[in-house]
């Protein structure tokens, strides 16, 4: 048995009365602004009319017609919280479904890898790398009998340097998470595990996300052009890579709920992208019957009720009921089945699937096969120990290793000798002597951080920590095992020594609080743990040189120590999972140069950043308003336009050697003749899914089944189901109204214009620009990986405001010794040279041939980080330009 296990009930039941975890005096009432609203699209779009979908759907639709009424609800939602999986239909052959946190390795289990986080995976800005730590993840969910894992997250998309989440995903840019996302789905799947890419959409803060009783989830309130180019950009990757499901967030869209905001679903989601796969909700965050079924969710998990207490749903037997009375159309019901089992089918998962062989709430190799229906829960074998880790190890450490940051190296300080005296300061240095998996969800900061907490966490099988693999390496080592320095040092400092402080910031989801930290950064804001900023200040009073390490979720503000003349490199070493020690010695003593690139900006200050952005949603009575005020202009987008130079820039890194950019070449692959792209070809059909409604005796409870408490069935009682159906069927001529909402309809629509297939118009995904680079290491000593980062700037004049430059690909060379070359080459697609038209409801290219037959200018420029951009490329031209001075 095998579940997500990010809200324990209980402590979610508790915590809507808990004043602590509301973090905040109540204020005054707000509303959604005006010019914000989440328009009606229905019905949902029916799936199966993508091409590489379509064998899929057919045998899913042949299975599904051979399904009762209540084994088709069943399979729709979850057995109830801590009772297993989702709902299944064995009599025909289709299981139950095994749905897995967390975001770096499989969740609640053992004998798996703790690989670094999705953050610390962006920073390597290597692609090879990120597909490579995705296919190791996949093979282990399949070896654990996992069928759904619940990531990639690209949402939070990293907004808030606050939020609490931002360390699941990959970093504050739409085309890093899109790409990382992309391969990671594509690297998972290929495994035969379905991706479920989250959270749609506008998950950008961990505190009040979540509606209970006495309060809505905060409403994230962002513009069309806005959500289009930033917060649902990767998940267009995600979708046009294939991903199998895709899980809503917990907060409200415009005023809507994300599990049941038909506009964000229908519309965005399964008819501008074509999405072909299954929506879940996220944990508990599923909260009406009918409304959420019209409006596209398809599985409800874990399909509980809001406060899950006596086993009810809003789906599973009152869905039953629903489809009987007529309230829920048939279609939809077919509809979300066979979206749930064509996935299946899609991956390969109804031949030769392990079966799952763990259980997520119990160590033991016995146990309750039901906890939640604890005491009359019967025992059995739930766990068999199944060692999923392979070689996995390799492919962390590599990861943790390449995403290592070096942000500053006075005199070139870095890379250390093996014989220099060592004095290393801080808790952070060492695994937590309660062990690394002490703290339930890595709910704590003890320790070596390694990851956030929350549900993104999985059980470390072991920690190589920094301390123990700096003492493999020097044998004159001393720990000061504290956060407060010394008030004697023993021995004293000498002008040889070198004081490595390390530090760190944690954050992870709001069903936990650490040390005052509601999930976001609400406590400790942008500053270190533990006084941390104090621990380095003294280190750098006592010696001549010093070493900073930093372990964080995200950007520091490092000004109270960064220009201390003693301080005199600082490595970003992010969150990095098991190989935190090796991974980082390695670049320490010079065995590898660093090459990591910074994912977000660090700042000089927190307000540097709009309070939009820098300052997180306070509570109120009614519904917190998160109005996106900034529109397009966050993190680097922001600091530029404002000219805020910060700290670092994104994609900011440093290396032991040096890199120089050459012969660079652009060709144009595809001509961008028009600004919109082709018009979309005609949705092909699908087989016309039945509307009769079924008889009564489909939804029977069977005679003489003896129920488990608290697991949620999908029978009714005869008498129910009978009432329900003389309901239905008394319409007959169709003019019995619920109480739908408004805009509902029944008719299927022909598909929008910026659809047409998965991702959206195929046409956006074509290739325009191709630049070839050539990087040459030009150090003498160190080997070393450098980072090319490709930025668009939109012609000038286009009538569009668009950010100065944007990132829009990235790649990174081998490991180049002194001297040696290699070329890399950058793609940028129609997408990439486009800008959302709120009018036209279309992407539109602005550089596209006008009517004298010319193109407007694009400029491409390439670089190793945002403010380090050497070359530029003009897409009239063709010409490339060395030596320029840059745009920011």
């Amino acid at each position: 048995m095998a579940v997500r296990s990010n809200l324990v009930w209980l402590t979610l039941a508790l915590s809507l009365f808990d004043p602590t975890c509301n973090a905040g005096p109540v204020r005054q009432r707000e509303a959604v602004p005006d010019g914000f609203y989440a328009a009606p699209y229905y019905p949902t779009p029916y799936g199966g009319w993508e091409e590489s979908w379509k064998q899929s759907y057919a045998k899913a639709q042949a299975l599904v017609d051979k399904m009762t009424l209540a084994e088709k609800t069943n399979i729709t939602g979850g057995s109830g919280i801590f009772m297993g999986n989702s709902g299944s239909a064995y009599r025909v052959g289709f299981p139950q479904l095994c749905l897995q946190d967390g975001a770096l390795g499989v969740g609640n289990t053992d004998h798996n890898t703790a690989f670094p986080a999705g953050m610390t995976t962006g920073a390597t800005f290597d692609k090879d790398l990120i597909y490579a730590r995705a296919v190791a993840m996949g093979k282990e969910f399949r070896g654990k009998g996992a069928h759904v894992f619940l990531g990639p997250s690209v949402g939070p998309l990293g907004r808030k340097p606050l939020g609490g989440r931002n360390w699941e995903g990959f970093g504050s840019d739409p085309v890093l998470q899109g790409i990382a996302g992309a391969l990671t789905i594509k690297g998972v799947q290929e495994q035969g595990v379905i991706a479920t890419i989250k959270h749609f959409i506008g998950n950008e803060q961990e505190m009040y996300r979540m509606y209970n009783p006495f309060q809505p989830g905060y409403s994230s309130n962002i513009d069309d052009r806005t959500l289009h180019e930033l917060y649902l950009w990767p998940f267009a990757d995600g979708v046009h890579a294939g991903v199998g499901s895709v899980m809503t967030s917990y907060n409200a869209v415009n005023g809507s709920a994300a599990s049941q905001n038909a506009y964000m679903t229908n519309n965005l989601l399964k008819d501008e992208l074509g999405f072909q796969g299954f929506v879940l909700s996220d944990w508990l965050s599923h909260l009406s019957g009918v409304a959420s079924a019209l409006a596209g969710l398809d599985m409800s998990m874990p399909g509980d009720t809001q406060i899950p207490l006596f086993g009810g749903s809003p789906w599973k037997f009152h869905l039953t009921e629903a489809v009987l009375n007529g309230s829920v159309p048939v279609d939809r019901l077919n509809d979300m089945a066979t979206r749930i089992v064509a996935a299946w089918y899609q991956f390969g998962q109804d031949k030769d699937f392990p079966a799952v062989n763990f259980h997520s709430y119990v160590s033991s190799e016995k146990g309750l096969l039901y906890p939640g229906a604890v005491p009359a829960s019967p025992i059995g074998k739930v766990n068999w120990f199944v060692d999923v880790q392979a070689d996995h190890a390799s492919v962390a450490r590599q990861v943790a290793q390449d995403a290592i940051t070096l942000l500053k190296n006075d005199d070139d300080f870095l890379p250390l000798s093996t014989k220099t005296p060592l004095r290393v300061f801080g808790s952070d240095a060492r695994v937590d002597p309660a062990g690394p998996n002490a703290c339930g969800s890595r709910a704590c900061n003890k320790g070596t951080l390694g990851m956030g907490w929350g549900s993104g966490v999985a059980n470390y099988p072991y920690f190589d920590d920094p301390i123990t693999a700096i003492k493999k390496r020097v044998e004159d080592v001393k720990l000061y095992d504290s956060d407060n320095f010394p008030l004697i040092l023993s021995p004293s400092p000498t002008d040889d020594d070198v004081a490595i402080v390390f530090i760190n910031s944690d954050a992870g989801e709001n069903s936990f609080t650490v040390e005052g930290n509601h999930g976001d950064r609400d406590n400790d804001k942008l500053s270190a743990w533990h006084n941390g900023d104090k621990l380095v200040q003294k280190a750098a009073e006592k010696y001549k040189n010093v070493v900073v390490v930093v372990h964080t979720v995200g950007p520091l503000i490092v000004e109270p120590w960064i220009d201390l003349p003693s301080v005199k490199s600082v490595l970003f070493a992010h969150l990095p999972g098991q190989e935190a020690g090796e991974s980082l010695t390695n670049v320490l003593f010079g065995d590898v140069s660093p090459s990591g690139h910074l994912p977000y900006s660090i700042t000089k200050k927190e307000d540097d950043l709009p309070d939009s952005v820098s300052k997180l949603v306070k509570e109120i009575i009614g519904q917190p308003q998160d109005t996106y005020s900034e529109g397009l202009y966050i993190d680097y987008r922001w600091l530029n336009k404002q000219k805020i130079k910060p700290r670092y820039a994104f994609g900011h890194g440093l290396s032991y050697t040096t890199f120089n950019y050459t012969d660079a070449h652009i060709k144009l692959v595809n001509a961008l003749s028009s600004a919109l792209p082709p018009a979309r070809q005609p949705k092909p059909s699908v087989p016309v899914l039945s509307t009769k409604i079924p008889p009564a005796s489909e939804a029977y409870e069977p005679a003489g089944f003896t129920k488990v408490w608290r697991y949620i069935y999908s029978w009714l009682s005869k008498s129910d189901a009978d009432k329900a159906y003389a309901v239905g069927i008394s319409d007959k001529s169709g003019s019995k109204t619920y109480p739908y909402p408004a805009g509902y309809s029944t008719v299927q629509k022909p598909g929008v214009p910026a659809g047409g297939g998965q991702g959206g118009n195929p046409a956006l995904f074509d290739t325009i620009l191709e630049l070839d680079v050539t990087v040459q290491n030009t150090g003498s000593t160190h080997k070393g990986k450098a980072s090319v980062q490709a930025y668009v700037q939109f012609p000038a004049g286009s009538g569009y405001d668009t950010p100065i430059i944007q990132l829009r690909d990235f790649a990174k060379t081998k490991d180049l010794a002194a001297g040696e070359s290699e070329t890399v080459t950058l793609r940028l697609r129609r997408k990439d040279l486009s800008v959302w038209d709120t009018l036209k409801q279309n992407w539109v290219a602005p550089g596209a041939e006008g009517d004298n037959g010319k193109s407007k200018r694009y400029t491409v420029w390439v670089g190793e980080g945002s403010d380090k951009l050497f070359t530029r490329c003009f897409s009239d031209t063709l010409v490339c330009e060395r030596g320029v001075e840059p745009p920011v």
